[in-house]
């Protein structure tokens, strides 16, 4: 992934840490899914460039983080939307978002 992208990854979900731009890549890498679920999770909630972040991660994994992620009651209409525009763009699945889609 582009240096540049990493930075804002790092600046825009991960504020309140000291991780650098090899950490972060190291998070979408690992075999841990705990850890990959953590990033997946902060890039998910914070990322104003969602769809481009959501590239850090493997299309493999990424289907399994996204089908694995369970929506937190807290913001949850806020998660529900920002996780079918990932649904939609990376795994093909309807888009449930009124305010989206095109009209015939």
């Amino acid at each position: 992934m582009q240096e540049q992208q990493l930075k804002t990854i790092i600046k825009e979900c991960f504020w309140e840490y000291n991780f650098s731009e090899e950490d972060i890549n190291n998070l979408a890498k690992s075999h841990n899914s705990q850890e990959q679920m953590f990033l997946f999770t902060k890039i998910l909630e914070n990322a104003k460039e969602l769809l481009k972040s959501m590239n850090i991660f493997d299309k493999s994994d990424l289907e399994r983080l996204i089908e694995s992620y369970t929506v937190p009651s807290f913001r949850r209409e806020y998660m529900v939307r920002r996780l079918n525009i990932v649904e939609y763009y990376f795994l093909d699945k309807p888009l449930t978002i009124n305010e989206l889609k095109w009209i015939a």
